[in-house]
């Protein structure tokens, strides 16, 4: 009997074990942990290891299993395996993309670990997202995260918690709000209520912690779902099958119950872009980053809810690019940069500048070559004030009223993009290894 109940009980943990490897577990007695994250361009970019190699990932409500981009640079020290060939679909009009299955990874995010993780690895160099956010990223995680855990994403402190659902206790919060999620292919999907035309419309949203604009929404004559005659065209983005373009406008008010936000920015993408993504039941649109970022949002899957609390982004302007101009990294460029520096002479050891008891003062600089990061205009709107002004693709931005951009980050440098109309914008670009100035004043299209 002694040796029928060790046997019982080996089994026991074997098969739990096994079950173990096929989740994320958290690694201390706390069954819980807090990641810091940083916030670029409204999307939360979190480390993750991949069997050992550190890497940066987009926490993604709107994506299934986790994806690697730019695979070729990374995948001798990925050492991934048990792969296999199959291809996927995203936003754009592109066609289906090749990538390769990968099972039996080892993710880590924190103290969470999952031994038995699939992946799948895109090697096209196209679909780099990093130049487009001038940050490291290497790929996207969501599905096997929000499935295994209760997630806290705090965007006013820029850390996400991550607890084990039997270990989670929900606190009484008078100011929050709390909603029901639906899935989809296993995408939640939230009830909302925008304003367009004097109409009060109700709508079914997918939740997209990975899209950096406010609200998406697809046009619906019978539901009032249109652009009216308030918007302008416009490159809304890009997704795994190509770029995404439509109609920007500005809504009357979209709703989460009781939090109202006022004139949100709303896009509205070709029928193209998004003729798989409307084959989803009654879905009218998407709610993404621009807009979850004004809460601080608690996303439990096992029980289906998620619970809203307005932060101190809530009331921020929503406002959007008035240039026409969309940059992306561009690989690096030499720069000659100036070193100041002072040193001491005795009087006799030639002219100074200064001198005090007998001791020189010699200030002098000298310059060096460095490489710094280029940025280059990807996308230019038609008719946008940057092309009417005669700037063209391509072209690479070296200042930006007056300030050399390689001492600038990416995000910095298209923030000034979203202005005040009439804010003058003066450019110094490089093409053709020749150097042209322009200026042009940012215009309000709405």
């Amino acid at each position: 009997m002694k040796k029928f109940f060790i046997f019982l009980l080996l089994l026991f943990y074997g098969f739990y074990f096994l079950g173990a490897q096929n989740k994320f577990l958290i690694q201390n007695k706390r069954k819980t942990d807090k990641i810091n994250f940083r916030l670029i361009n409204n999307l939360v970019v979190i480390p993750v290891e991949v069997n050992g190699v550190e890497l940066s990932f987009i926490l993604d409500t709107g994506v299934s299993k986790p994806i690697i981009f730019n695979f070729l640079n990374i995948s001798d020290s990925l050492k991934i395996k048990n792969t296999e060939k199959i291809f996927i679909r995203g936003l754009g009009e592109g066609e289906p993309i090749e990538a390769l299955k990968s099972s039996n990874n080892i993710f880590k995010i924190g103290d969470a670990i999952k031994l038995n993780q699939d992946l799948y690895a895109i090697h096209e160099l196209g679909l780099n997202f990093a130049p487009r956010l001038g940050v490291l990223v290497n790929g996207i995680i969501g599905l096997d995260l929000f499935r295994d855990f209760v997630v806290e994403i705090h965007y006013s402190s820029k850390f996400i918690k991550l607890t084990e659902p039997t270990y989670y206790n929900y606190k009484k919060c008078k100011s929050c709000e709390r909603f029901r999620l639906e899935f989809y292919n296993d995408k939640p999907y939230i009830n909302a209520q925008v304003s367009l035309n004097n109409k009060k419309i109700p709508v079914k949203l997918l939740i997209d912690s990975g899209g950096s604009d406010s609200l998406w929404l697809f046009e619906d004559d019978s539901l009032g779902i249109i652009s009216g005659d308030n918007f302008f065209r416009d490159f809304l983005g890009h997704g795994l099958s190509g770029s995404v373009y439509g109609k920007r406008g500005k809504t009357e008010s979209f709703s989460l119950k009781s939090f109202t936000l006022k004139k949100a920015n709303v896009a509205y993408p070709d029928a193209n872009s998004v003729f798989f993504a409307k084959k989803v039941k009654d879905r009218n649109g998407t709610v993404a980053g621009n807009i979850l970022k004004r809460f601080n949002l608690t996303i439990d899957y096992k029980n289906s809810l998620i619970t809203l609390k307005k932060n101190k982004y809530f009331k921020e302007k929503f406002n959007y690019n008035k240039s026409g101009i969309e940059l992306a990294h561009d690989g690096v460029r030499f720069v000659k940069e100036y070193e100041h520096f002072m040193y001491r002479l005795n009087e006799n050891e030639g002219n100074n500048i200064n001198s005090k008891g007998g001791i020189k003062l010699v200030f002098d600089k000298k310059y060096k070559m460095s490489l710094k990061p280029a940025y280059a205009i990807v996308e230019l709107r038609n008719d946008s004030p940057a092309e009417k002004a005669g700037l063209k693709k391509g072209d690479i931005i070296l200042t930006i009223n007056g300030k050399p951009t390689h001492h600038l980050k990416l995000e910095q440098i298209m923030s000034m993009f979203y202005g005040n109309a009439g804010k003058q914008i003066k450019l110094k670009i490089e093409r053709n290894e020749q150097v042209f100035n322009y200026s042009f004043k940012l215009e309000n299209l709405l």
